[in-house]
């Protein structure tokens, strides 16, 4: 049979002109390729920026920093694992990431490793192009096929939080030797493409030929601005800077990275440390105690200028430092008994007799930001809460959250007046002088774990007030490699534990709160929190498409979190106590998220 030409054509044409359509369609919907990303809205710093407004582009290079850590040491240079105690520094120094964000911005990144993203408005998927002069230290190119090498790796070998920060990515796919694609399965998770631009990028040249869960003190292959220069095991580390470094030039990179040498040192005794300090073994302390502050910072070095002493101001979120319970045990499964026992917790006694009255009470996990809950939920707040009220205490909608104060008349007797009735409507009584369960007679006891034996002297008063009403609490501390060990297989009743918190709060939340991770080995669900109403609102979070929706989702979940009562909340300050002796020096301008010694330098 023979075809008709021209019937051929006229079926063809029309064929022809839809696949170009269709082509250009496509094109027309392709997202054009991006410097920077802002969580919401549009990033502060345009494209080819010379520096980050915060660092002095002209900082001088050279000199040794020398800093102290207080712990029994590290076995490991693989801080991405959960096995080991890794160095101080090894994540920072010696890997780059694909974006760097920045510190005066609530969450934004812009290209380091990446030299461009690409994402469609409804953040379904992200592509990051690779920069061409991206290099590891041992001078291979940083390629695509490393970039879907190091999620892989993680997520299936890294620590849980890397499986938890990254669970709605459905697929990685390299598209060129410096173009890889990430694929996502949900489009409402809108800070995918920001937190994926955190991601290490590790050489797969080398991983592929080493055990990365058993990575010992072999110093690893980095892409960062040092290299492990020498180490001696668990007691110090001294990184040096890569001279011909390949991003030193780049608006995220100008000013920053400084100094020439920076060494760590060991100690496992803060009292030891300190006077380290004053004796000019080491350059900088951030300050955590309010009784050193107060008392311990003199001495000729101080009166003649030899060491500065500063409190700068930071508008950070402070998170929640506490005492944490862990509900996986039956003593703190009832949420009755965990509020008891805040009462007795007298911050007011400790702020003004241990603390100087230096601190704030805590009463928020988003602490010292507009994050933070408040009084009663009312507008869209409470329209955020509403569907769960018959899963939510009544409380939640009708009690502002407070923590208990000793401040008025009757003080501490007030309180453990209170803690009393709660725990005997939670099925408890005295007997000869001991809190017990009224139908077994098991007595209320419980061990708060401890690493630093300093805080014994904040655990102690507490210790005494709950003897009052017939609770034990025994103290036990431990170094911490110990500690951290205990912590990771949640082997603990009760811990001292500061929750930190991002001005942009995201996918971390799953690690803290998501009933999934409770049982997650390593996971920062210290105090075992399960509730599907919190699960549904880190959801929420996640989801938030704008910045104002974000503060009121965040809020939603603070308030359950704290109508939960998993945690006494302890106390904050929106300061950083620093000392430093005067070679070194900082810029004039202070970022939101506060001091970075990486922005520091030496005088000449």
């Amino acid at each position: 049979m023979t075809r008709n030409p021209s019937a051929t054509r006229s079926l063809t044409r029309p064929l022809a002109f839809l696949m170009l359509l269709l082509v250009a369609q496509c094109l027309v919907a392709a997202p054009a390729p991006r410097h920077g990303i802002a969580m919401h809205g549009e990033p502060k710093y345009p494209e080819g920026f010379s520096h980050f407004d915060y660092v002095n582009p002209d900082a001088p290079k050279g000199g040794t920093l020398r800093l102290a850590v207080v712990a029994n040491g590290f076995d490991s240079f693989n801080p991405f694992t959960i096995r080991g105690v890794s160095a101080a520094g090894i994540g920072t120094y010696l890997y780059d990431t694909l974006m760097e964000s920045s510190a005066d911005e609530p969450f934004s990144a812009y290209g380091l490793i990446a030299e461009s993203l690409e994402t469609p408005e409804d953040r379904s998927y992200v592509v990051f192009n690779l920069r061409p002069e991206a290099r590891f230290q041992d001078g291979e190119p940083i390629t695509a096929d490393d970039v879907k090498f190091t999620f892989e790796l993680l997520t299936t070998q890294g620590h849980p939080l890397y499986r938890n920060y990254y669970a709605d990515v459905s697929e990685v796919v390299v598209e060129g030797p410096r173009r890889v694609r990430f694929n996502f399965r949900d489009t409402t998770n809108r800070e995918l493409p920001l937190i994926l631009g955190q991601l290490p990028v590790l050489p797969a040249h080398y991983w592929r030929h080493h055990d990365f869960g058993d990575s010992g003190l072999t110093p690893p292959v980095g892409s960062g601005p040092y290299r492990i220069a020498d180490f001696e095991a668990g007691r110090s580390i001294t990184y040096e800077r890569v001279k011909d470094y390949w991003a030193r030039d780049l608006g995220v990179r100008k000013g920053r990275f400084n100094f020439d040498r920076i060494r760590y040192d060991y100690y496992t005794d803060d009292t030891v440390a300190l006077e380290a300090f004053k004796a000019g073994n080491f350059d900088f302390r951030l300050e955590s105690s309010a009784k050193n502050w107060a008392t311990a910072y003199t001495g000729p070095m101080f009166d003649n200028g030899s060491v500065v002493k500063e409190m700068i101001e930071h508008h950070r979120p402070a998170g929640m430092q506490g005492f944490l319970y862990n509900t996986r045990r039956p003593v703190f499964s009832d949420p009755r008994v965990r509020q008891a026992l805040a009462y007795a917790f007298d911050f007011e006694w400790a702020n003004k007799n241990l603390f100087y009255d230096q601190y704030s009470r805590t009463k928020s996990y988003f602490e010292n930001s507009e994050l933070a809950s408040s009084g009663l939920p009312t507008g869209r707040e409470l329209e955020i809460l509403e569907p769960f009220r018959d899963q939510l205490s009544e409380s939640v909608f009708t009690e502002p959250y407070q923590p208990p104060t000793t401040d008025g008349p009757e003080g501490l007797r007030r309180n453990l007046k209170t803690a009393l009735d709660l725990l005997r409507s939670a099925g408890y009584e005295i007997r000869e002088g001991k809190m017990v369960k009224a139908g077994t007679g098991e007595p209320l006891a419980f061990e708060i774990l401890l690493f630093q034996k300093t805080f014994e002297r904040v655990v102690l008063p507490f210790k005494n007030n709950l003897a009052r009403l017939g609770i034990d609490m025994t103290v036990r501390t431990v170094d911490s490699n110990q500690y951290v060990q205990r912590l990771r297989n949640f082997d603990f009743d009760m811990i001292v534990q500061a929750l930190g918190q991002s001005d942009s709060p995201g996918n971390e939340q799953r690690d803290y709160w998501y009933s999934s991770s409770a049982d997650m080995h390593g996971s920062r669900n210290y105090m075992g929190v399960r509730d599907p109403v919190v699960d549904q609102l880190v959801d929420l979070v996640i989801q938030a498409p704008d910045r104002q929706e974000l503060v009121y989702r965040v809020r939603a979940l603070d308030r359950v979190l704290l109508h939960g009562y998993y945690a006494i909340p302890q106390w904050h300050l929106g300061k950083d106590r620093v000392a430093y002796w005067n070679h070194l020096v900082r810029p004039s301008v202070t970022p939101k998220q506060g001091i970075d010694l990486n922005n520091w330098w030496a005088k000449p």
